[in-house]
């Protein structure tokens, strides 16, 4: 019998491989194994005598053959799994349309197989309709239409989705985008690509419609719905574009209004969308709401560390209360806020990081529903190792002497929170992604380790300016390294350009043209010793201004025999404190000033010869919790109040002030009244000289900041200020210096002539605000003023290249020459729109349009009416 199935098997390979020599047939084949095996599941073991490789175009056939994993001599059963693998794992390189094995030759135990494939055909180029030529780019690195890209069903199925969804999204509801194909000659197995997209109109919500609604209005849904609008004339922030991921998300919000107004089971039994035209749609909603429930009882059960009463309070719900799932679900755990008063962040601020806190109804008795707060609190954890990366600059001892996270210490949520904080305060890495991360949670040991992922923002600032301006050129450098190291200031090797790493600040600013000069340096420790966070600072200063006149062809003249100079010196500390709480930092600072007069007569003041000296101590008091970052904070508010006082000199110096304030009034009314003779000037010289040749005054000043998110990363912020400038002793009078300059753009502290302080009060030109004095007619500076100002702001990228944010404001403002005419209610108004970029290596730069609504104070504005439109640019303003 065996030696037949021989003999019939060598027959039958003679016929098929006489007549087919390249061709599969799978019956003759099975055939031919039950004639010498009836078990064709099993297969037959064959030696691999040799594989071919046919139908390839661009692929090396030994490539492929190598891909196989197939090599000549090895064991094969056919049929079976090795054959099933390969054709598997060619099918998943999605290379081919086509792949088949096919039987060449079988002698004796040998066997002779050929692998035919078809390519698929590869993208040569692609040709876009209906996209700006600026968007094109874009949209084909997107959808991964580059050459070469092999051709498949699935992918021009997907590019097709992808962009149809796209648009879609927009609110182009109709777009349709159509994908051919063609053969490209000028390359092998090649097809060119045209994408045809149709946007269409976008199409808008013209109607929602409620059905089934009778407890809350259409107006409470309507306004449910955030995102998804009708149509409203007036509307400019939320638009009325159907979007389908909006829309969902809307319609669980529409069941979470009611949840807040008790009516747990409402439920949507239909929505639809009806189309209008192509470009207006209509929402249908049908309801049902059904009954209004109360809070009853609520129990908590599975508490040690804290008793109900702790808990009760954290909750705040009462029993008889309005149900309301919403609060309820924020009150166990609210996601929106990090920081929120919470029962999860009661316990995860006091280490137990485990704990699992769930609400459950118990019983509902008629419109009555009973509540036990089930809590696991688990073990109490620690934290194991805190690590931080991405600080290619700066050094870990910065980092970790912000940190309020410890290895040992207690695992606190609202610690981490703190952390994050105070890492974006420093100014060295990028606010938006300052990440911690939990590692190794071990609830048996109850460790957990934590790692803060940070990623280094440029620090340092470069000020390179040149313009024209007072009659020649003005050139400013500028340069502030706010992550500086002073302890390698002479190691080579740490200039990267200069040495950095350290968290302390070193800046030097130069600014001059033909009539002034302004030179500073400045330097600051935030950790003085290391230990503690006691910031030392100190600066040194000089001002030079040159007396300028025109001459008959209107040129520039410039005398530096007539000049006025400014020189100071100061030294500060400043510690964060723990009480009220360690928001809190109190500050000290000495400084001395010199007014140096040499023959310069302008009329600023009543003496051009002399000097007047002013030694001052600054004590302020401020707290700061404005954050995450900087530069854009989203919550938190920032008060500050200084007081700067000098040494009482009229009270050791026998001097009569009366006399000489009694005859200086006199001699400025009757130069008001006509020019004053030689004596007369030299004398209101020498008496002025006399009386302010020791400045002493006391000056009050409060600012504060609030920052208030409204939706998203929409923040309102709201400003107040006050200043006063006052006397100890009425016979000296007010002092010419340190007066408050108001209107503008607030930039004038950049350089003055007086020690005065310049406000910024948009819509108005600078300085304009500032009171006359009814004497002289001049601005001679307010002694006292008050600011208010909201701004609503919004970012529209926070890069840590580049930070821009748009804002719209309200301002009103006003400054007063005396105290007894202060009024608070006696204000400036304005309001407009501006735009902030912060860049790391510039500072802050922007730009405002602001309209004043009142009169300034000049006197040829006088009758004039408003102010009106002015326009401002902002360097290196407050964030």
């Amino acid at each position: 019998m065996e030696k037949l199935a021989n003999n019939l098997t060598r027959d039958i390979n003679k016929i098929i491989f006489s007549k087919f020599p390249k061709l599969l047939l799978l019956l003759l084949f099975t055939l031919h194994l039950q004639a010498q095996d009836n078990s064709y599941e099993n297969g037959r073991r064959y030696i691999l005598g040799g594989l071919t490789v046919t139908g390839v175009q661009s692929y090396n056939e030994q490539t492929v053959k190598t891909f196989t994993g197939l090599r000549e001599g090895q064991p094969i059963v056919v049929p079976g799994d090795q054959i099933s693998s390969v054709i598997k794992k060619l099918w998943d390189l999605e290379l081919f349309s086509s792949i088949d094995f096919y039987i060449i030759n079988i002698e004796g135990d040998s066997i002779f197989l050929e692998l035919n494939i078809k390519e698929r055909p590869t993208l040569s180029k692609v040709t876009l309709y209906g996209v700006k030529k600026g968007k094109v780019d874009d949209l084909i690195q997107d959808t991964d239409l580059k050459k070469g890209k092999k051709i498949t069903e699935s992918f021009i199925a997907n590019t097709k989705n992808y962009i149809e969804n796209k648009y879609k999204k927009d609110g182009f509801l109709n777009t349709q985008v159509m994908i051919a194909t063609a053969e490209d000659t000028t390359d092998t197995n090649a097809q060119s690509m045209v994408v045809n997209i149709k946007k269409g109109s976008k199409v808008k919500v013209r109607n929602i419609v409620f059905e089934g609604n009778e407890k809350l209005s259409r107006s409470k849904l309507r306004k449910a719905l955030k995102n998804t609008k009708q149509k409203q004339f007036g509307r400019v922030w939320k638009k009325s574009k159907y979007i389908e991921a909006d829309y969902q998300e809307d319609l669980s919000a529409l069941i979470d209004k009611y949840a807040e107004n008790g009516y747990r089971d409402a439920r949507i039994l239909s929505d639809s969308i009806i189309n209008v035209n192509e470009r207006n749609i209509d929402i249908k909603i049908k309801l049902e709401e059904g009954n209004k429930y109360y809070f009853g009882d609520i129990e908590f059960v599975g508490n040690a560390v804290y008793t109900d009463r702790q808990l009760s309070q954290t909750l705040g719900i009462k029993k008889g209360a309005t149900y309301n799932g919403v609060l309820l679900r924020e009150r166990i755990a609210d996601d929106s806020k990090p920081d929120a008063n919470d029962l999860t962040n009661l316990y995860q601020n006091n280490g137990y990081l485990f704990s699992q806190i769930n609400p459950v109804e118990v019983s509902a008795q008629n419109d009555t529903i009973n509540f036990e707060i089930r809590i696991i609190e688990g073990k109490e954890t620690f934290l194991n190792h805190v690590t931080v990366s991405g600080n290619d600059k700066t050094n870990d001892h910065v980092i970790f002497r912000e940190l309020r996270t410890r290895p040992g210490q207690k695992y606190s949520k609202e610690n981490i929170v703190r952390s994050i904080r105070e890492l974006g305060q420093l100014g060295f890495f990028d606010a938006e992604q300052i990440s911690p991360d939990i590692q190794n949670p071990d609830p048996n040991a109850g460790t957990v380790d934590l790692a803060y992922n940070l990623v280094e923002s440029g620090s340092s600032q470069i000020e390179l300016q040149g313009g024209y301006g007072g009659g020649g050129f003005i050139g400013t450098l500028g340069l502030s390294f706010n992550n500086f190291s002073i302890q390698n200031i002479f190691n080579k090797k740490a200039y990267k350009p200069v040495p950095m790493g350290d968290g302390q600040t070193f800046a030097l600013r130069l600014q001059a043209s033909r009539t002034f000069r302004v030179y500073s340096l400045s330097f600051s420790e935030p950790w003085l010793g290391g230990k503690k966070p006691v910031r030392f600072s100190t600066s040194l200063s000089r001002t030079q201004q040159f007396l300028a006149s025109f001459d008959n062809n209107g040129r520039v003249q410039v005398n530096k025999d007539q000049q006025f100079s400014i020189s100071g010196i100061s030294f500060g500390l400043a510690k964060r404190v723990q009480w009220p709480d360690d928001f809190f930092t109190l500050s000290h600072s000495l400084s001395y000033q010199l007014y140096n007069f040499k023959n310069y007569q302008t009329g600023l003041f009543n003496f051009g010869n002399g000097k007047s000296n002013q030694l001052a101590y600054t004590i302020g008091i401020s707290r700061s919790s404005a954050g995450p970052g900087r530069i854009f904070p989203l919550t938190g508010s920032v008060f500050e109040i200084t007081g700067k006082f000098t040494p009482p000199w009229s009270l050791f110096i026998d001097k009569d002030y009366a006399g000489l304030k009694e005859r200086s009034e006199e001699l400025v009314f009757l130069r008001s009244q006509r020019p004053l003779t030689p004596e007369e000037t030299t004398e209101l010289e020498s008496v002025d000289q006399e009386r302010f040749e020791l400045l002493e005054f006391y000056k009050i000043k409060f600012k504060g900041d609030w920052y208030t998110r409204l939706v998203g990363k929409l923040v309102l912020r709201t400003n107040l200020e006050f200043g006063f400038l006052g006397s100890y002793n009425q016979d000296v009078g007010k002092v010419p210096f340190e007066r408050f300059f108001l209107g503008g753009d607030g930039l004038g502290n950049n350089f003055t002539l007086d020690g005065r302080e310049t406000i910024q009060l948009r819509g108005y030109e600078n300085n304009s605000l500032t009171p006359i004095d009814p004497v002289t007619g001049q601005q001679e500076g307010g002694i006292a003023y008050n600011k208010y100002s909201m701004e609503l702001r919004y970012p529209l990228t926070l890069k840590p290249s580049a930070s821009i944010y748009a804002l719209g404001f309200l301002e009103a403002g006003n400054a007063f020459n005396n105290f007894e005419d202060y009024n608070p209610f006696e204000i400036k108004r304005s309001a407009g729109v501006g735009l902030r970029i912060f860049m790391p290596a510039f500072g802050l730069l922007g730009i405002d349009f602001g309209y004043g609504f009142d009169e300034d104070r000049r006197p040829q504005s006088v009758g004039q009416g408003p102010s009106g439109w002015q326009t401002h640019f902002i360097i290196g303003q407050q964030f």
